[in-house]
């Protein structure tokens, strides 16, 4: 039998505190080479932090905890050093916000070119030609290179991100909902070149997203996250064919439109559609300083059920790779959008 290979990232038991409130909160799970890894939630569900963790760039208020891994390297707790010298080559960001990423005073070329030259010890010249080489690989003209980042659209500003982080080839990119702001064009252009660069580039990545169509269409993996913690991991096609946990449930049926076909009225009438009704998770999610008791989903959830939902925390359970944290998963009917259609 081949032995599994290692994955290239491994996260273990990863907890990120400000003072007494645990904002993210005992996550573990791998990112295998050439995976695509998608990591969805609900806002505040603590995945902007994760992303930050696992590149060793938390904020500097945060407290972190638990274990980060690649290779040989241990990012929690590492030195700068260590952490400056596997940004670029072997860990890239591409950040939520381009416009406040790049620099405001010089033209996006140079930015770039001085990215190559932080990493490689090449001439100007080359480091500029590579620049441009790079801008043009996601879009960009060699004319438009030497404009500002205020000269750009969001779009055009998103890209240059892009090309920016593939400059060294880096083995894994983390891209922390690198579409914020846009449009629903622009969204899904971006998010399809982010995919399509780090596929040619043979790199794992690692995407947080609210784009669940995105998310069907590129990764391979997805990380459903609620108040801090894992709710469902699993490959993407049997999450979406078959959800296990009701709040993952809610999210896919949320995003995914059900037509009603209504009865004619009368003799003749043609059949026509009922309005598209979107299921909603009722409530919203709690504040980190003020997590409920038990399982941090019950006071949304349909299956709750007295006492254990509301008193015991339920621990990730995993069954040919598919995990879920829920005491009553077995239980999730086979339309779980009629739970959230009939408590909406």
């Amino acid at each position: 039998m081949t032995p599994t290979p290692e994955p290239l990232l491994s996260v273990r038991d990863l907890r990120v505190s400000f003072g007494p409130v645990e904002a993210v909160r005992g996550l573990s799970f791998d990112v295998r080479e050439g995976e695509v890894l998608a990591v969805v939630g609900e806002s505040g569900a603590g995945k902007s932090l994760t992303a930050r963790a696992l590149l060793g760039m938390p904020p500097r208020e945060a407290a972190v905890t638990g274990s980060v891994r690649t290779g040989p390297y241990e990012l929690v707790g590492a030195p700068r050093s260590v952490r400056a010298a596997l940004w670029g080559r072997r860990l890239a960001l591409v950040p939520q916000d381009a416009l406040s990423a790049l620099s405001p005073v010089h033209p996006v070329a140079d930015q770039l070119a001085a990215a190559v030259r932080s990493v490689d010890r090449v001439s100007r010249k080359a480091a500029r030609a590579r620049a441009v080489s790079a801008l043009e690989e996601v879009g960009i003209a060699a004319a438009q290179a030497r404009s500002y980042p205020h000269e750009f659209s969001g779009g055009m500003r998103q890209r240059a991100v892009i090309a920016m982080a593939m400059l060294h080839s880096p083995a894994l990119v983390v891209a922390d909902e690198p579409t914020t702001a846009q449009d629903p064009q622009t969204q899904r252009q971006v998010l399809g070149l982010l995919a399509d660069r780090t596929e040619a580039a043979g790199a794992a990545l690692v995407l947080v997203t609210h784009d669940l169509a995105t998310v069907r269409e590129h990764a391979d993996r997805m990380l459903v996250m609620y108040a801090g913690r894992l709710a469902e991991e699993g490959p993407v096609d049997r999450v979406f064919a078959r959800p296990r946990a009701p709040y993952t449930a809610g999210l896919l049926s949320s995003s995914l439109p059900r037509e009603y076909a209504e009865e004619p009225s009368r003799p003749g009438d043609r059949l026509h559609r009922r309005e598209r009704r979107l299921p909603s998770i009722p409530g919203t999610p709690p504040d980190p300083a003020d997590l409920p008791p038990g399982c941090a989903f019950a006071p949304r959830c349909p299956l709750a059920e007295a006492p254990r939902c509301h008193t015991e925390s339920p621990e990730p359970q995993t069954h040919d790779g598919h995990s879920v944290a829920c005491h009553r998963w077995r239980e999730l009917p086979a339309e779980p959008a009629d739970l959230f259609l009939e408590s909406a």
